[in-house]
């Protein structure tokens, strides 16, 4: 339905001939002449090499004849070292406090907002901006007045009256004219004029994104430009995310990304996707197709964005230095330079004492050979064998029968060197680790056991295993809960459990198939049950699985749980071994979601290979 709104836009508007110098060369090279002009000014219409190279990588681009146009939008950017400053404040408070909304476009006033231009006629958009700008060059101001206002959901610069009008009339002008040649409908902006710093973040979160606010200087030197972006109308609602390595497909309906890649993806149309896998659109080559979800990170919104024009209001000669001053909801705050950002946060980082790692388990049997895994590694008689380099060598023993392993399933070989990798990365950062919780299931326990080994904390810390921490019972693909191994079979089989726990939740306690929100508050409660039985100063290491990272750690942080379609969309994304970490303000009674102590650990895929099959085949 969207789709078919976006050609109701365009289907019958005229088209007409564009006088570009830059289309008469790709028009000798055999291209269409929409075609030609869709590569213009998909690349800015800036070099005819740039929109060769466009529709070399768009050859099959099923959207190619497609004539749906552009979205623009027209900003007032800063440039300089306040411009620098604004990323550096952009830097800490996605550190300190995590992403906002405010993060997903660079610094910028917005002047009129996105509106549609015909591809023949961006041209005339181009020549509006030269017209108008100089026009309103000497009514520029020399410097623009900056004033912080913060809310509990917003934070930012707003611009003084007298200096907003100027960019109205601005902005007023180049509508009308954009409106009138180009036959644009273009909604200047007529609200409070602003500079966003943080946006949909939340209200705990404000003191510290104010106080870090406090480190710019709106007084540092700027040129302030009105550029034109653009961006596919198409993809407005989706994630952007960035590819982190190459990857060449293995299957027909797979995506060729190179590193540096960016991928639209409609979060709505993830559902049905393999675990650990995400269908996605290529920004450069317009293919969609499934690709490997850890080979990708999250980008910004405006990175696929094109910067067409930009006309630079010269007020250097106009303006006087002034005393560097910021206000805050209007009262004013002497600002020194001495007082960094790094300042700010030392004394925050004073109040520190103890901190949560919440990690998913490793890598498990059936997430690599599929849900009858066991099945293959079984003979006639019932045994287990080895049946691939990456099952464990063998299985621990069960009272009941080995099929219990199919609703628990073990690590793969991969899995246990994952996890002790990721215990001697904790090593090497000098991670204390005080205390160590896990969920009942095998993989977690396992876990837990070689992170420990790679601590080199093995037999020292033993293993909670508490019921509590299971992942969300409606996931359990047999509907009940599993027969987990009991508290002797895991330790006749070697694990370091520790028998003197006493569980918060019981097994008879968890039910099958619970609602979402009794799985959000049973982590609630055995969070806080955790953090009250470990005072000591130290790292709680949590393995639990990948819902445990939210569910865990929100409820700690005191932020609010998750839609339940977002939260399982979420899940989705997080790798074996993902993790989080939440550190103790205990002088504010608060825990604080931070940057892990080791960074992540991604990998690529490893087929099966038949040496007969393929270096035989004919």
């Amino acid at each position: 339905m969207a789709e078919a709104q976006l050609y109701a836009k365009v289907a019958n508007k005229h088209r007409g001939r564009s006088s570009s110098a830059l289309l008469e060369p790709l028009l000798a090279k055999g291209f269409p002449a929409h075609i030609a002009q869709k590569a213009l000014v998909a690349t800015g219409q800036k070099t005819t090499e740039d929109a060769v190279k466009w529709l070399h990588s768009h050859c099959n681009d099923p959207s190619l004849d497609d004539p749906i146009p552009q979205e623009y939008a027209l900003y007032l950017c800063p440039t300089g070292r306040l411009h620098s400053r604004l990323q550096d404040f952009w830097k800490e408070s996605k550190r300190q406090c995590g992403k906002n909304r405010a993060h997903e476009v660079f610094p910028h006033i917005t002047l009129c907002d996105f509106f549609t231009c015909e591809d023949q006629k961006v041209e005339l958009l181009y020549d509006i901006l030269k017209r108008v700008g100089d026009s309103f060059s000497q009514s520029f101001p020399p410097s623009i007045s900056l004033t912080l206002h913060a809310s509990p959901s917003y934070l930012g610069f707003f611009i003084d009256d007298s200096q907003a009008n100027v960019f109205k009339s601005f902005a007023a002008a180049f509508a009308s004219e954009a409106s009138a040649l180009a036959d644009c409908h273009v909604k200047p902006s007529l609200k409070q004029f602003h500079l966003t710093l943080a946006h949909r973040f939340y209200p705990h979160h404000q003191k510290t994104l104010e106080q870090l606010a406090k480190c710019i200087n709106p007084g540092e030197p700027c040129q302030w430009v009105a550029a034109l972006y653009s961006r596919d109308m198409r993809f407005v609602y989706y994630q952007t995310l960035r590819a982190l390595f190459q990857y060449k497909p293995q299957n027909i309906d797979e995506l060729m990304i190179n590193a540096g890649d960016l991928i639209y993806v409609n979060p709505a149309q993830q559902s049905d996707v393999s675990e650990g896998w995400v269908i996605g659109t290529s920004h450069r080559t317009g293919c969609r197709g499934f690709l490997p979800e850890n080979y990708t990170e999250r980008a910004h919104e405006a990175d696929t964005w094109v910067k067409h024009r930009e006309y630079v209001f010269d007020t250097a000669s106009r303006s006087s230095p002034k005393e560097p001053n910021v206000r805050l909801n209007g009262e004013a705050h002497n600002l020194s330079m001495s007082r960094s950002v790094t300042n700010v946060l030392s004394l925050q980082n004073a109040a520190l004492r103890r901190a949560v790692l919440v990690m998913r388990h490793g890598e498990r049997v059936d997430q690599v050979f599929g849900k009858s895994w066991l099945q293959q590694c079984l003979t006639a008689d019932g045994k287990y064998y080895r049946a691939d380099l990456n099952f464990p060598s063998s299985l621990p023993r069960q009272k009941d029968s080995m099929k219990q392993f199919e609703c628990d399933p073990p690590l793969s070989c991969c899995g246990i060197f994952q996890s002790r990798l990721i215990g001697e990365a904790l090593l090497e950062q000098e991670v204390t680790v005080s205390y160590v919780y896990s969920s009942p299931a095998l993989r977690c326990v396992q876990t837990a056991q070689h992170v420990l080994q790679g601590l080199k904390l093995n037999p020292k810390v033993r293993i909670r295993v508490e019921p509590g921490l299971f992942e969300w019972t409606k996931w359990e693909a047999s509907r009940a809960i599993p027969n987990f191994m009991t508290m002797a079979e895991l330790l006749e089989a070697s694990y370091n459990i520790d028998t003197s726990y006493r569980t918060h939740f019981s097994l008879s306690s968890l039910v099958p198939s619970e609602s979402y929100e009794d799985y959000v508050s049973r982590s609630s409660a055995v969070i806080k049950h955790i953090t009250s039985a470990c005072p000591s100063k130290g790292v709680i290491l949590i393995v639990g699985h990948g819902s445990s990272l939210a569910s865990l750690t929100r409820a700690l942080a005191g932020l609010p749980s998750r839609d339940s379609g977002d939260f399982a969309q979420m899940v989705r994304k997080i790798p074996s071994l993902g993790m989080c970490f939440c550190e103790e303000q205990k002088e504010e009674n608060k825990w604080q979601m931070v940057n892990p102590p080791v960074k992540t650990l991604t990998h690529g895929a490893n087929t099966v290979f038949d040496w007969r099959n393929t270096i035989l085949e004919d």
